[in-house]
């Protein structure tokens, strides 16, 4: 109670104007946060990296990669050495991504920062590890030893998983405000009934 009492002292003239204007903000802040749905971001849902319509390109080329069967974004894109440097990654990645998405000063090919490409490349090896170590590869891939160990995995391997098309100019639709590419059906009806008639 003390703390509100010299925060806004009751004989203030100001006291009235001082909580609309803090109600203005909470309110203001209550709204962004609904409207930039923050709370998707605490899940590994790839449809929550598509909230923000710049993405919208590489959500449609991963779901039309091999990887789209195995990992999601944040299995390639935050590190996994523990669960407080995965949420403290996510959140300054996402914070620079807002803002620049916000300032409206995004590059038509979005290339991944120096600390994105360490984490890419750690998290390439945590699940690629038996292809990395093993010897074998080294009969009949010149040089493999030392591409695998010295270089980053995607200096050869450039269209996994988002493809060799890159950019907001690439795909078709790419402004759309959901993902241009569901997994879903689309069977006409003649052949729905087909279908049901077997069962």
């Amino acid at each position: 109670m003390k703390l509100k009492i010299s925060i806004l002292p009751k004989d203030s003239k100001w006291r009235k104007t001082a909580m609309f204007f803090i109600a203005i903000v909470i309110g203001m802040g209550l709204f962004m946060a609904r409207e930039s749905r923050i709370t998707s971001y605490l899940s590994d849902d790839p449809l929550a990296c598509v909230n923000c319509h710049v993405m919208t390109p590489v959500y449609n080329s991963w779901m039309n990669s091999s990887h789209r069967e195995w990992a999601k974004c944040n299995d390639c894109h935050v590190p996994h050495n523990n669960v407080f440097n995965k949420y403290y990654f996510k959140a300054k990645d996402g914070l620079y991504h807002a803002s620049v998405f916000t300032a409206r000063a995004e590059p038509d090919v979005i290339k991944m920062k120096e600390a994105s490409q360490k984490v890419v490349q750690q998290n390439c090896i945590r699940c690629h590890v038996q292809q990395v170590t093993q010897a074998k590869y080294d009969g009949w891939l010149e040089g493999h030893n030392e591409n695998r160990t010295g270089r980053q995995c995607w200096s050869c391997h450039k269209q996994v998983p988002h493809g060799k098309l890159h950019g907001l100019t690439t795909v078709k639709f790419n402004l759309a405000p959901l993902p241009t590419d569901k997994e879903e059906l689309v069977i006409p009806s003649w052949m729905e009934d087909q279908l049901g008639n077997k069962d």
